[in-house]
């Protein structure tokens, strides 16, 4: 019997001939519902025309998660007087109950997408309703797409209806080619906010880890808002693992149940949360409640702040989730569940000064997750571009080519990124292409370890995946049951497709199963950790039972924080043989001539990936490669490599002064310009040598007249522009010092440069002179000798005409024979 008294109660009914008008109109629309109005179960029953209005139709509805499909169909049931399974039935991964009359049908949006692949008319549908679509999951996205390429190319009949929350309603009206947006009210109290956030600081998350200190504070504040309040609690937590820690945490709490609802949850909790209990409840959930679900009784919601959003996992390669601060979207979502029924408070553990700080909303899951399995989806569906999908966003460029370079490594997509059938094959499984390839190219019995591979193994089955595999065939706990359920999925969904999975997998093929399906993290003992073929070195636990194997192949690590390498989570022995076939496409043989140690090595190595199978010494290296390893040491070292004779020092210090001050065509003779003309001055003295001691024999002031100006002539004044010496009045001819191209500098006895009036110069620049005693000691630092001679001499001659009485000290040194000896030789 039909209960209309719980229908009328919904706030919805009364949007309902708008919702059929438009969808009268236009085919589309975009319905609008806060949560409890009933948008999820009395729309789909009104389209569908059990509630005894309206034609008869068959009607989708496509849930984000797996809880909430259940939960809707059940609700809808309990609606119509019936059980599941008759009017309305669900489908999930690994679970369908729909009877041969049923009209409306839950489904995971996983679920569509599968279906509309295998049959993209949806011939038997009428209308599909996406559900929660605000919350952006990629397959939602994905499915959103591919309904509206079905409407617009095979099937306009089909009726659309984007429902949410909250959400973007003039973006999804605009996908939906214009739908009209349908508003309905809904019923709300108000909701008293309390600031409590930990009184000492807590870290923040980092990956999947939370600060324990935070989830002892939230014990705390459910503890408080019990005595506090009155009603049900509703506690939101990122994940399982913090709402087990949580529910260990409220022990004592006398006559008040403890719930613990999530995905994972059994059944008979999930019903338990979703009907009012005759005892006072709390309830630890995770993001799965903030509109998927509507738990009854609640009165206070107490909010970590805290969510799970996806992210490229590279430990994992696949899409995984990871800790994140809970958008002020979310905590505004979380925040009503409390003034659903009645008046509410939410406690919320963080300051009120950061509020304002968090992210506005979740991130589109196209935007950070991985995309493999998307790109194969479109692939598939015949635009492996996605370029003619129409998506809210569009997948980020970077993320599609590392999703195609994957694809084509298992052979899912050809060269030109079309999806070959092998591909097809494997987005028929409902599994990560990367999984995919694994149970089809693994021996039989490949399921049970892929079932064991699609997700997370609980902490303590331990990190050898050969024991997690007989702790799951013998256990009795909630994982292994979900895992049991896979393996039988996938047995069936692999049986004639490749090799069949029939049978328990041999424990010798774990390592196997895990190396195809994760080529990149083969991984091969290197002293006291591991090296996996990506390259990122790998540590085991303590007491790891992994120790002591030569190859692992690694399912899952993480890297804690202040951590260079990455730690082993779960992974198998593997023996060389099976590595090298799992990675054959990582394998490469190459001759390898670089600088090291001080030297060119050359050897011939075979490699998987970054890790070193084989090494021998190449007696006949390419000499391009020895060519291009000898200029590597040269960038590395410099050029001090090369034989460098005084006067080749000196070249090229005149050189440095000519560029500097006259520019072209005199060459720039720094490190990194002789690295760039290095062809023009250094061969084919660099084509003979073969090592290091061919280099310190190479001349470098005779290589480096090849760069001087000879094609315009003027090579020939570097001797007038530049001299090495030049000749002071004494008739000496004495060295220039370049090592300062700024100014060179000359340095010479005063007496040799009696009666010079004005300082010398080179190419233009006053050479800073350098007056030396009769020692040889400086006297006098000039730049302009009329102005020492008038100024600055009369006090070095008081000083040193005592000290050097045998040489000359004239009153006039500007009129003054220069000399070179001393007054006792002039005499004689």
């Amino acid at each position: 019997m039909i209960r209309y008294d719980a229908l009328d109660a919904l706030p919805v009914r009364g949007a309902l001939p708008a919702l059929d008008g438009a969808l009268d109109a236009h085919g589309t629309a975009v319905l609008v519902a806060p949560p409890g109005t009933g948008k999820t179960t009395l729309v789909p029953l009104a389209l569908s025309g059990l509630l005894g209005e309206g034609p008869v139709r068959r009607v989708i509805v496509a849930e984000p998660r797996r809880i909430a499909a259940r939960a809707a169909a059940r609700r809808m049931a309990w609606l119509l007087g019936e059980k599941v399974g008759e009017s309305v039935g669900y489908t999930v991964r690994g679970e369908r109950v729909v009877g041969r009359h049923a009209r409306v049908e839950v489904v995971t949006t996983g679920v569509l997408l599968q279906r509309l692949q295998r049959d993209q008319e949806l011939a038997a549908v009428d209308v599909v309703v996406l559900d929660e679509c605000h919350e952006r999951h990629l397959d939602a996205d994905t499915v959103a797409a591919f309904l509206w390429d079905v409407r617009e190319t095979l099937r306009p009949e089909l009726r659309l209806v984007a429902a949410s929350a909250t959400t973007d309603a003039e973006g999804w009206a605009r996908l939906l080619g214009g739908a009209p947006v349908v508003e309905a009210e809904g019923v709300s109290y108000p909701v008293e906010v309390v600031w409590a956030p930990p009184v000492r600081p807590v870290r923040p998350p980092h990956g999947m880890r939370v600060d324990p200190a935070l989830l002892a504070h939230v014990a705390s504040v459910v503890r408080r808002a019990l005595a506090e309040r009155s009603g049900d609690v509703l506690c939101f937590l990122p994940g399982v693992g913090e709402i087990a820690r949580v529910a260990g945490q409220l022990g004592g709490l006398g006559d008040v149940e403890v719930l613990q609802v999530h995905g994972r949850a059994p059944a008979a909790v999930q019903d338990a949360v979703l009907s009012s209990g005759v005892r006072r409840r709390v309830v630890l959930t995770t993001s799965v409640a903030e509109s998927s679900l509507t738990v009854p009784g609640v009165r206070v919601v107490v909010d970590s702040g805290l969510a799970r959003e996806p992210r490229v996992d590279h430990a994992r390669g696949l899409s995984a989730l990871t800790t994140v601060r809970a958008s002020q979207a979310a905590g505004r979502q979380r925040a009503g569940r409390a003034g659903r029924e009645a008046p509410g408070a939410v406690y919320r553990c963080w300051a009120e000064a950061e509020d304002a700080r968090l992210p506005r909303f979740p991130s589109p899951e196209i935007k950070v997750a991985d995309l493999t399995a998307f790109a194969l989806q479109a692939a598939c569906w015949g635009d492996p571009e996605a370029s003619g999908l129409a998506l809210l966003d569009p997948p980020p460029g970077g993320a599609m080519a590392a999703a195609r370079t994957v694809l084509s490594a298992v052979g899912a997509v050809d060269s030109h990124g079309r999806a070959t059938e092998r591909g097809r094959r494997m987005a028929r499984l409902g599994l990560h292409p990367r999984l995919g390839r694994a149970l089809l190219d693994a021996p039989g019995g490949s399921a049970e370890v892929v079932a064991l591979l699609s997700e997370e193994v609980p902490r303590d089955y331990g990190d050898d995946l050969v024991a997690a595999l007989r702790t799951a065939r013998r256990g009795g706990d909630a994982y292994a049951g979900r895992w049991r359920a896979e393996v039988r999925r996938l047995r069936a969904a692999s049986e004639g497709v490749s090799h069949p999975s029939a049978g328990d997998c041999d424990d010798r093929l774990v390592g196997l199963v895990t190396a195809l399906a994760f080529p990149e993290r083969l991984a091969k003992a290197d002293g006291a950790s591991y090296l996996m073929a990506s390259g990122t070195r790998a540590e085991l636990g303590e007491g790891s039972a992994l120790r002591g194997a030569a190859w692992i192949a690694v399912a899952a690590a993480d890297r804690p924080v202040g951590k260079g390498h990455a730690r082993v989570q779960l992974a198998a022995v593997v023996d060389e043989d099976r590595a090298r076939s799992a990675a054959a496409s990582l394998y490469s043989e190459s001759q390898e001539v670089h600088w090291a140690d001080g030297d060119v090595v050359a050897r011939s190595v075979e490699r998987l990936g970054a890790i070193e199978l084989a090494v021998r010494p190449l007696k006949s290296p390419d000499p391009v490669l020895v060519r291009d390893a000898l200029l590597e040491g040269l960038r590395q070292e410099g050029f001090g490599l090369l034989r460098w004779s005084p006067d080749a020092d000196v070249l090229r210090q005149r050189l440095a002064f000519l560029q500097l001050h006259l520019g072209e065509p005199w060459p720039d003779v720094c490190d990194d310009a002789l690295h760039a003309r290095v062809e023009e001055w250094l061969e084919p003295e660099l084509g003979r040598a073969r090592r290091r001691a061919d280099l310190a024999r190479i001349d470098a002031g005779a290589a480096l007249t090849r760069l001087l100006p000879w094609a315009c002539g003027d090579a020939a004044r570097l001797d007038e522009l530049a001299p090495e010496r030049i000749t002071v009045p004494s008739g000496s001819r004495i060295r220039i010092d370049y090592a300062n191209p700024e100014q060179p500098v000359l340095a010479v006895k005063l007496q040799e440069m009696f009666g010079l009036q004005e300082s010398p110069s080179l190419a233009g620049v006053p050479v800073l002179v350098h007056l030396l005693s009769p020692a040889g000691r400086p006297a006098a630092v000039t730049a302009d000798l009329a102005s020492f001679w008038r100024d600055g001499y009369k006090g070095v001659r008081a000083e040193l005409r005592g000290r050097y009485p045998r040489h000359p000290w004239p009153e006039d040194p500007a009129t003054a024979e220069p000399t070179r000896h001393t007054n006792a030789r002039l005499r004689r």
